[in-house]
């Protein structure tokens, strides 16, 4: 990060009226907030949770005068060495300036650490009593107290976890505000494991106080979905099945799973991005406009377009295994596992009958990229004779380089009257100078603190994704349907190519998206 961008932002990070009083349970809340990271020693912890805790502290989201950020985890440690583990993640010190380090350190000085296990009250005691200490001295006449707990833990302990933060660890009634839990993917390996998950969490706490989270809704380009749709009105009359030929939402990585093998191993592509990142992307996509911003309405049409999907036919599954993959000694020597699946999904409704949504995520391939594909169809009575070049396209960059294109026909410049694709282009890097795009863990957070559950996974949602794909996840794990091997480095299995034909996307020959240059 440049000097004059941190600049920019510390000028707003400490000239705030505290925005947390912004909250959509009660707009006049202040007093006390505390943020538990429980797994507060992990990767994820140290790579995602605590650095989008300072990016929200730094340009005052989280005022100082409110908040306190407690870690808790198993390991052994003191109050300095979680915070001197955490300043490499936050800012790196031969680039940093004297200004920086300073946010830095003020911002580590609101972390407390407190050891304990995840199934046994003693460490949650002792949490709780840290808390209400912070509590205590935060707290005001008209005040309250918020706890907010993120998991950022393995699935199989948010049980425990979530029975000790019940017992021990709840919002104090004299003090009001509220206590919610952030729980992270996977949740859950198929349906049934899911709703297991949901019912233990259900019976611990109320639905509005869980946030099953999905980095991806937090995402610049997939939260602009909802805005593209409908608040332009040439893309109301033209999402449908009477112009658009098929959809494409592709995630891709240009690295295996690099140590993270044997992890990998038990959930697969499928579980791992399709099931939860694309099939977000997939209901924004396809979702019906909702009757207002409210969240709830919101995940009411994700939920009719999710029950609207056909199963899954066979011939329209590719499955790959990156040549490599079971080279990895925790992985097994017989795994089935896939690193790459294209999908196609249909939806049985008057938008979207016939129209195929291909959903395909990879490891180990050509390119690092996740994008959406509107393919249109072709235009009718072409006089210029100019479909050999491609159809017109609406493509959404949402990484790198954050766009949007659309892919047009137009006339080559000159004297003769010839054609050639082109684009309408909106590159965020260059039309928004300047303007840093925020971490999707940062808005995330933040939105669970103000209440706001639009963008993240309801009970009902989540049931109706794994009701797509657990036939196919079972048939998998039995060895029933295999994984085809693919070169490191290519495009992947040349079946899914053969796949996309067949769904009726056409290749555009002879056209590259290039970014344009600042």
């Amino acid at each position: 990060m440049g000097t004059s961008e941190w600049h920019v932002e510390k000028r707003s990070s400490f000239s705030y009226d505290s925005p947390l009083s912004r909250d959509i349970d009660d707009a006049s809340e202040t007093g006390s907030l505390s943020i538990v990271v429980l797994g507060a020693s992990g990767d994820l912890a140290k790579k995602k949770t605590f650095p989008a805790l300072f990016h929200l502290y730094r340009q005052g989201f989280l005022p100082p005068d409110e908040v306190r950020i407690f870690g808790y985890a198993r390991t052994k440690i003191s109050d300095d060495e979680l915070r001197n583990r955490l300043r490499g993640y936050l800012v790196k010190d031969k680039d940093a300036s004297p200004e920086q380090l300073d946010v830095v350190s003020k911002f580590l000085q609101l972390i407390k650490y407190v050891s304990g296990s995840y199934d046994s009250e003693d460490g949650f005691r002792l949490l709780d009593k840290e808390i209400t200490e912070h509590e205590s001295v935060k707290r005001s006449a008209e005040g309250s107290s918020r706890r907010l707990f993120y998991l950022a833990l393995p699935p199989s302990v948010y049980p425990s976890v979530s029975k000790m933060i019940k017992t021990c660890c709840m919002n104090k009634s004299d003090f009001g505000g509220w206590t919610r839990i952030v729980v992270e993917k996977p949740f859950g390996k198929d349906l049934e494991s899911a709703e297991q998950l949901s019912t233990q969490i259900g019976e611990l706490f109320d639905e509005p106080q869980i946030y099953r989270i999905d980095h991806y809704l937090g995402k610049e380009l997939v939260q602009n979905m909802l805005v593209l749709r409908f608040a332009n009105r040439f893309f109301l009359p033209l999402w449908n099945r009477d112009n658009i030929a098929n959809v494409q939402i592709v995630f891709r990585e240009d690295f295996g799973t690099e140590g993270r093998g044997g992890y990998f191993d038990q959930y697969g592509i499928i579980r791992d991005i399709i099931q939860n990142h694309l099939l977000q992307v997939f209901c924004l996509i396809a979702m019906e406009k909702p009757v207002s911003l409210k969240p709830e309405h919101i995940r009411d049409e994700k939920v009719k377009v999710l029950e609207s999907v056909l199963p899954i036919k066979d011939d329209e599954v590719v499955l790959g295994q990156y040549e490599g993959y079971r080279d990895d000694p925790t992985v097994p020597d017989n795994s089935n596992t896939p690193t790459f699946a294209s999908i196609i999904l249909r939806v049985h409704n008057e938008r979207w009958e016939g129209v195929p949504f291909i959903l395909k995520a990879g490891k180990a391939l050509g390119s690092r990229k996740a994008d959406i594909r509107v393919q249109f169809k072709d235009v009718p009575g072409d006089i210029f004779k100019c479909q050999k070049q491609g159809r017109n396209e609406f493509v959404i960059r949402l990484q790198p380089q954050e766009a949007m294109y659309m892919k047009l026909t137009v006339k080559q410049p000159g004297l003769e009257m010839s054609t050639v694709q082109s684009e309408l282009d909106l590159s965020y890097r260059q039309r928004y100078q300047g303007v840093t795009i925020p971490e999707a863990y940062e808005r995330l957070i933040l939105d669970t603190i103000r209440g706001d559950q639009q963008h993240f996974v309801r009970r009902d949602e989540l049931k109706a994704s794994w009701e797509i794909f657990t036939p196919l996840l079972h048939r998998i794990d039995r060895g029933e349907f295999k994984s085809v091997p693919y070169q490191p480095g290519s495009r992947g299995p040349t079946a899914a190519d053969e796949l996309l034909e067949k769904a009726g996307y056409v290749q555009t020959h002879g056209y590259i998206w290039i970014p344009p240059t600042l």
